[in-house]
């Protein structure tokens, strides 16, 4: 066997080793309980604001303080806690996604991605 063919196995071993530890490390959507159970792991969480509980930010005390109870797809509730500001448009989103892992009784998100209300309705008249 040539030495060219010996390295181009060895360079698609390589490749193959990375695809596979990077599909491994790859996040996906989960619920709370199964965050629970995996508190080292960082997982995204799909849910919805409690807008019936509190949800808490005050700049002058702590401006790396925000908190607030989210529901998730399977309907169990969590309270989150970012270490940042409250995100713009926060109340009027449709769906939230929280990044992070779970800590005891809460979330620690280390991000929140906002799905907020469509632009456009069915109901808008078509410009002419």
């Amino acid at each position: 066997m040539k030495k060219i063919h010996i390295i181009l196995i060895v360079l698609i071993a390589v490749a193959i080793g990375a695809i596979l530890s990077s599909y491994g490390d790859a996040s996906t959507y989960e619920s709370f309980s199964v965050a629970a159970e995996n508190p080292d792991k960082e997982f995204h969480v799909v849910g919805m604001l409690n807008k019936q509980k509190e949800k808490h930010y005050d700049p002058k005390v702590d401006a790396n303080y925000f908190s607030f109870y989210l529901i998730d797809e399977k309907g169990t509730e969590s309270k989150v806690i970012l270490r940042g500001s409250e995100p713009q448009d926060f109340e009027r989103s449709e769906k939230i996604v929280i990044i992070g892992k779970m800590d005891g009784d809460h979330f620690e998100a280390s991000k929140i991605l906002l799905k907020c209300p469509s632009k456009y309705t069915d109901n808008q008249v078509k410009g002419t």
